[in-house]
């Protein structure tokens, strides 16, 4: 006889654990075990029988995997939670005693915990700390932007800073951005870093009203986790294009506002040169100054001497060390992806060659587009007026390879004022300008980001200033079968010029093929009536009655109609008329009829979803033919208005 399982030992009951039951587990308060969850990557789960999982009760609850309470178990942070606990029980009792000096040696000792170990075992590889950046970096942007307040302090606001230009330093050295896109909530800048893309949303710079409602006690555990995963990710991102991290902060440019020129970025090969330079320049105190030094002076003298000779050896090793880590990095990411991508061999073609099949040229293609649009705005010297945001600006310009320069009032470290001659476009968004220079171009803000979602430099007519711009559309759209796609004409890189003289040869075109059918139906009804006028005279010759022949006449009209009728309804027709009036081959009749026949042997159930993913189609097809009917209204007004307009 098998043996008997007992109710609650296997199963659903065993592999999920309640949250009341884990808090007893771990002996921890719920707002610490929450912040353990977010710290550790932990969330709740949704067992299929809840009822099982509750041991047969139907009272709400929030489950856990038993085998993550058991791995927290084990966490180095949750004994630095209990510490810290009981230094603030000790804390406590030694401030109501007013025993100040013993408090400030306890808050010498405070229990301090580093998340480093958290950050290497929830990513193992390089590539998925990149996967895992696009709420990392919106976190980090957002609280960048905001105010200190009693739950929000300077010192939080002020790494966030940091690390967020630390981040765009790099996407400006390597040129990374890619697309870019204006929204109500912020900017969304999307960049593409070691084949990863990563997208996040940048607030605008606007005086920010704490809200009241938000729980920053999550949201700062997040921030907490977030700004290691930032340091570790720049740390490497920096180290593998040899530059020195973390860069040294201009304190100067920093107090006058220059944003991201206050930080000075410098090559590892450059430093270890100074380093050299230094050591190698050391000499021995001669006897004379060395008699006169005293004894401790001595000792400073040969201690830092010391120092500068180990220097090269220590930034050596430090290189050593980062070069074996992108080894191993490198090897293990190449380890992960040939274990867990599963690439399907594509079918051949009829030729024998693959339908996939990337060829030297497509590569050679790919990237000399990706080097064009990378030096998009190289020839460009750009300069921003006082209405416009800088830090945008600035940003995705430089990441496109232009000169920028602003105005004064917008922050100190320009590298040119308004009155260069090298430039050759001024952004402004003021209506009148009170002076201008002929020699630049004067555009709206709009024509940076429409030339970088386009890959190409646009033309700058629709973007004058003053003008009503065109529709700025969101590159991050993929259109699908049957979607309405914008046919916006300046991504043509055209001008409105050439676009008007386009719609008006068309217009022309149209007319004169109206004027041709026209021509052709009075020639056929001239034809006809002189063939009627000739009958009616052989008839009169024979001595047959006007009414007779009318008669006649009128027979014969209606047996060809009815031969018309009867040739149009059968579907062995090479052409055939649809009930829209459109014109049909021999091959859409038969593609139609094999249709129907499908239709007939399918079941009721096939046939009710059919007729649903038809009837969405349908819908989805009469939007777009009512929006492209509208635009095309809306172009020939304005084609209309620009004739009126030249005359």
């Amino acid at each position: 006889m098998a043996k008997l399982h007992k109710k609650g030992k296997s199963g659903a009951a065993v592999n999920y654990i309640t949250r009341n039951q884990a808090l007893k587990k771990l002996q921890v308060t719920l707002a610490d075990f929450r912040r353990l969850c977010i710290l550790k990557g932990i969330y709740p789960r949704e067992p299929k029988n809840k009822k099982k999982a509750n041991k047969g009760s139907s009272a709400p609850a929030t489950f856990y995997y038993s085998k993550d309470i058991q791995y927290l178990m084990h966490e180095p942070i949750l004994g630095k939670f209990r510490e810290y606990k009981t230094f603030a029980k000790k804390m406590a009792k030694v401030m109501s005693k007013g025993q100040y000096s013993t408090a400030k040696s306890l808050a010498e000792n405070k229990p301090i915990y580093t998340l480093d170990h958290v950050i290497k075992e929830r990513y193992p590889t390089f590539t998925d700390a990149l996967r895992d950046l696009d709420d990392c970096l919106c976190m980090i942007f957002l609280f960048a932007t905001m105010p200190k307040t009693d739950k929000i302090k300077a010192e939080t606001v002020e790494n966030c800073q940091r690390l967020a230009a630390e981040f765009q330093h790099y996407v400006l050295h390597t040129r990374s951005l890619r697309k870019v896109f204006l929204s109500i909530k912020g900017i969304y800048y999307q960049a593409e870093i070691k084949g990863q893309t990563i997208t996040w949303l940048v607030p605008y710079q606007f005086s920010q009203d704490v809200p009241t409602d938000v729980d920053f006690r999550v949201m700062l555990t997040f921030l907490e986790f977030y700004q290691t995963l930032s340091g570790f990710v720049n740390y490497k991102l920096y180290s593998d294009v040899n530059l020195v991290y973390p860069p040294k902060l201009d304190l100067k440019l920093d107090e006058g506002g220059a944003g991201m020129n206050a930080l000075i970025i410098e090559s590892t090969q450059s430093t270890a040169n100074i380093a050299q330079s230094i050591n190698s320049s050391v000499a021995q105190p001669t006897s004379s100054t060395a008699a006169s030094l005293s004894k401790e002076e001595k000792k400073r003298l040969e201690e830092s001497e010391k120092r500068l000779r180990t220097l090269t050896n220590k930034i050596a090793r430090i290189q050593e060390s980062n070069g074996t880590d992108q080894a191993s990095a490198e090897s293990s990411t190449n380890d992960n992806d040939d274990a867990m991508d599963e690439f399907p061999t594509p079918l051949p073609n009829l030729d024998g060659t693959s339908s996939s099949t990337v060829t030297f040229s497509d590569i050679q293609r790919a990237s000399q587009h990706l080097s064009q649009f990378q030096s998009l705005f190289s020839n460009c010297y750009v300069y921003l007026s006082r209405e416009v945001p800088r830090y945008s600006l600035e940003f995705v310009l430089r990441a496109c390879g232009s000169h920028v320069g602003w105005d004064p009032v917008l922050g100190e470290g320009s590298p040119f004022d308004e009155n260069d001659e090298r430039i050759t476009h001024q952004i402004s968004d003021r209506p009148t300008q009170g002076h201008r220079f002929l020699s630049r171009q004067y555009i709206q803000p709009q024509w940076v980001y429409d030339s970088i979602n386009a890959g190409k430099i646009l033309t700058t007519e629709p973007y004058h200033v003053g003008r009503t711009l065109p529709p700025h559309l969101s590159p991050f759209v993929e259109a699908k079968d049957g979607d309405y796609v914008p046919d916006a004409n300046q991504f043509e890189g055209q001008t409105e010029d050439l676009e008007i003289q386009s719609d008006d040869e068309e217009e022309d075109e149209d007319e004169d093929e109206d004027e041709d059918e026209e021509e052709d139906e009075e020639e056929e009804e001239d034809a006809e009536h002189k063939d009627l006028h000739q009958r009616e005279l052989e008839a009169e010759a024979k001595g047959v009655a006007f009414t007779e022949f009318e008669a006649k006449e009128s027979k014969k009209k209606a047996k060809a109609s009815k031969a018309e009728k009867e040739t149009a309804a059968t579907p062995a027709a090479a052409v055939t008329r649809s009930a829209a009036g459109k014109k049909r081959t021999a091959a859409e009749v038969e593609a139609a009829e094999a249709k129907e026949l499908a239709k007939i042997m399918m079941t009721n159930k096939q046939q009710k979803l059919y007729n649903k993913i038809q009837y969405g189609k349908d819908k989805k097809a009469a939007e777009v033919e009512k929006l492209t009917k509208k635009k095309v209204e809306l172009a020939n007004t304005a084609a209309k208005s620009n004739k009126k307009a030249k005359k």
